[in-house]
Order: structure tokens, then sequence, then C-alpha cells
């Protein structure tokens, strides 16, 4: 039973820089939505991290504003915040599908995402889910943007090749079995 399981969280990351973080919410469910933020919100502060805040009309929209703010604007990482509960019909998988595959996707091009999107079955699952006293869905999504935002900035001070040019100043050039192999 999921109720008797421990779960181990990390530490939250210290930062020498500030961290600004842009919280990207669908407020479709505003008392769920509302709670997601405070959670987040909260985490964000206990890390001094500076939060940013707009709303999107659904769970669809919100990978494509985190995109836009990734490429415009001057963020660290992001949170994705919302809601989506199962309905009567099949939009209920689109929804939850796509805007993760969205939000995986951005994360795979490097961009330092938390997904706290809730996909749930019943309203009484996301309260659970959404409130700060209880699971913090919206807390943990900004967890984990901050862990990646740590990692980003580890690994930002390494350089390794890029292309086919390979991190020593050497370069190798080709050819046959014969003559150089390195310029």
């Amino acid at each position: 039973m999921a109720g008797q399981e421990t779960h181990h969280t990390l530490d939250l990351p210290r930062f020498d820089k500030r961290v600004r973080l842009l919280i990207v919410v669908a407020p479709y469910y505003k008392d769920i939505a509302d709670n997601l933020v405070s959670g987040a919100r909260a985490v964000a502060d206990k890390a001094g991290a500076g939060v940013d805040l707009v709303e999107v009309p659904g769970a669809l929209e919100v990978p494509s504003a985190i995109a836009m703010a990734s490429r415009m604007a001057d963020y660290d990482g992001f949170v994705a915040l919302g809601c989506v509960i199962r309905g009567e019909t099949t939009h209920y998988e689109t929804v939850c599908n796509d805007s993760s595959r969205g939000l995986t996707m951005l994360g795979l091009s490097g961009v330092c995402v938390g997904n706290g999107i809730l996909t749930v079955e019943n309203r009484k699952q996301a309260e659970v889910r959404a409130d700060p006293a209880g699971q913090d869905k919206g807390g943990g999504a900004a967890a984990a943007a901050l862990h990646l935002v740590a990692l980003s900035r580890k690994w930002a001070s390494q350089r390794k090749g890029i292309g086919f040019k390979p991190a020593e100043e050497e370069f190798r050039i080709a050819g046959g079995s014969k003559g150089p192999a390195r310029a």
C-alpha cells in the first residue's frame, strides 16, 4: 500500500549565486493551482531563490510558455504547475501525455524544469497531492527544478568537446593510414 511506504527526499541544494525561477501555472482548478503555487514558493524561499509567476490557460500551454521564457527571458529554472482530472472523454490522455512530453523534451534539451502538473482520477486525489501540508507536489516540482539548476551550474564550468571539436586544443584530421593523424 502506497500510504505506508517511505520516500527519500534530497536536501535542497545550496547556491553561491541567487537562482531565478519562473513558475508557470494553469489555474483551471484555481484552488488546487493556488496550493501548488504556495508549495513551490515555500521551497523556493527556503533555497533563497527568486520567483516570478505567470498563468496560462491550460496544461497544454505550460510547456510552450516555458519554451518561450527559456529562449527570451533570463531564468535559471522553471516550475510547471497545473492539474488534469480525468473526465468522460479521451481528452484527459491527450492533455496528460502531451503536456508531459513537452516538458520532457524541454528537459532533454537542457532546460531545468520541475514538473508539478498533477494527473489524477478525481478531485480528492488532486487536493491531497496539491496540499503543501500533505504531499506538496508543488514544492516537489520546485525542488526538482532547483536540483537541475544546481547540476547545470556544476557542469557549466566543465568543458567538453562541442560537435567534432575535441576538448583539447588538438584536432584530428581525416586521411588514409599514412601521414599525420593530428594537426
